[in-house]
């Protein structure tokens, strides 16, 4: 057995809240970096925006195809620079550009989220709300698509849900996949999070990763095994919905 080891076990109550502590210290610096990064990245796609919009009518739209090859070529391996998204971005600073409201809240989310807020909302509010929403409990992706496609903003108008009471408020600034995704990581040259881990870790939290979900779910198990036609096969994650 190694020293290593060993001192692992013999460690008191105090030695490991003190160690505990520091660890919660390096996980909310890492959250707040990826914030800073998180807002970097969405004010340069919004300088980005603005310039298309901006740009001399008589060049046409092929400038962006030509920008595209052109950035793609000086920074290889970043996927921003498509052309499909740099049409986003000229986009995203044509909706909020001109709202006073929508406005200050670029920075607050990332740039996958904003993206799906602007193709599956039409109104401002709708907006303003899924974007706040977002910001405040730390919905990942999965979850924002989730409270969208169960109409989360109508269900707010008509029965006036209160959130703030709804939900843990350690859901609010805690968990890293709140700003991650596939963008900030190319932006960093950073590796991404296996499907694995991923699973690992909603195991790991669950109570909170059924709170995010919203109310009426159930969990289930993880790999679960399900047999159809004589052929196994296994579910990372089983849940239940009850309505």
């Amino acid at each position: 057995m190694s020293s290593e080891y060993m001192q692992d076990i013999i460690l008191n109550n105090e030695q490991k809240e003190f160690i505990k502590k520091i660890k919660e210290k390096i996980r909310h610096s890492q959250y707040n970096a990826l914030k800073s990064v998180n807002k970097e990245l969405i004010n340069l796609y919004w300088e980005i925006g603005k310039a298309i919009v901006n740009t001399d009518e008589s060049w046409g739209k092929s400038i962006v195809k030509s920008l595209s090859l052109e950035l793609q070529k000086e920074f290889p391996g970043i996927k921003g620079f498509s052309v499909s998204n740099l049409w986003n971005m000229a986009q995203f600073y044509n909706e909020y550009n001109s709202n006073e409201k929508l406005q200050p809240l670029v920075g607050e989310i990332s740039w996958t989220k904003h993206i799906l807020i602007m193709q599956k909302c039409k109104d401002n509010k709708e907006k303003e709300f899924y974007i706040l929403a977002t910001k405040k409990f730390g919905w990942t992706k999965n979850v924002l698509i989730h409270q969208i496609e169960t109409q989360a903003y109508e269900r707010f108008l008509i029965k006036q849900t209160n959130y703030e009471k709804t939900l843990s408020p350690e859901l609010k600034k805690r968990a890293v996949l709140a700003v991650k995704d596939e963008y900030i990581f190319d932006f960093l040259d950073l590796g991404k999070i296996t499907q694995r881990q991923l699973e690992i870790e909603l195991v790991k939290n669950i109570r909170k990763f059924l709170l995010e979900m919203g109310s009426q779910f159930a969990f289930i198990g993880n790999q679960y095994k399900l047999k159809i036609n004589n052929k196994e096969y296994f579910v990372d994650l089983l849940l239940y919905h009850n309505i």
